[in-house]
């Protein structure tokens, strides 16, 4: 079970119902978490979006008050979707739902504008106390993510890193990339599924405007990257 810990003061609004778009493309797990849902107070569905691009449409369209958003989203990932909805659309709260607990996809997150870092673990009442945190005003993630951000904030950060707008774990992947390897190896050395290597290959392409993996590998090893 996660532990949630609240991050500002909280300030009551009105008593109204929250409502809630649910942005992931697993839909046996988009129809549990609507029932989940549903066995909260105050909480209303009032959609449901399979990819990136339909994710912001929706929003756009419905003007939900909080989205439950995935990170591997296909079109655009949700780290780019929360992006975009906190340029344009900062009324929608984000909160990201995920099934990696690792600390660059975290601080990717909460850049991008998230308010809220979740496990897909997460049972109603760890959701429902995220969103009344995100309603309130504050922000919701984990124990774990906190120890993230006092190590982030008390120990001296690399310098001189290159390609320095991608995460350590793009970054991570990018080297392996420059030596050769394939998602398959790429997987098992990083202990990550194919899908979610390919995932972290799409973001890092978008970040740097790689063409593909052939230009990604020659970029990475001119820039000192890999064996």
């Amino acid at each position: 079970m996660q532990s949630i810990e609240t991050h500002g003061e909280l300030v009551e609004p009105e008593y109204q119902q929250v409502s809630v778009l649910i942005a992931d493309d697993h839909p046996v797990y988009r129809s549990g978490l609507r029932i989940l849902l549903g066995n909260v107070d105050r909480l209303r569905v009032i959609g449901e979006a399979c990819t990136g691009p339909e994710a912001l449409a929706m929003a756009r369209e419905l003007q939900p008050q909080l989205i439950l958003m995935d990170v591997n989203l296909p079109g655009i990932t949700g780290i780019e979707a929360t992006k975009s909805l906190a340029n344009r659309h900062p009324d929608i709260a984000v909160i990201i739902v995920t099934m990696l607990d690792d600390r660059e996809t975290f601080f990717a997150a909460m850049r991008a504008g998230a308010r809220g870092f979740l496990l897909k673990e997460a049972n109603s009442d760890e959701v429902a106390l995220a969103i009344k945190i995100v309603r309130y005003g504050g922000l919701a993630f984990g124990a774990h993510a906190s120890r993230w951000v006092i190590d982030h904030l008390t120990k001296p950060q690399a310098a001189g890193k290159p390609f320095p707008e991608l995460t350590d774990r793009e970054r991570e992947i990018l080297t392996l990339v420059a030596d050769g390897h394939g998602n398959a190896a790429i997987a098992r050395t990083l202990g990550l599924s194919i899908k979610t290597v390919r995932n972290y290959l799409s973001r890092i392409f978008l970040k740097l405007r790689f063409v593909d993996r052939t230009e990604a590998a020659v970029q990475a090893r001119r820039a000192g990257m890999g064996n």
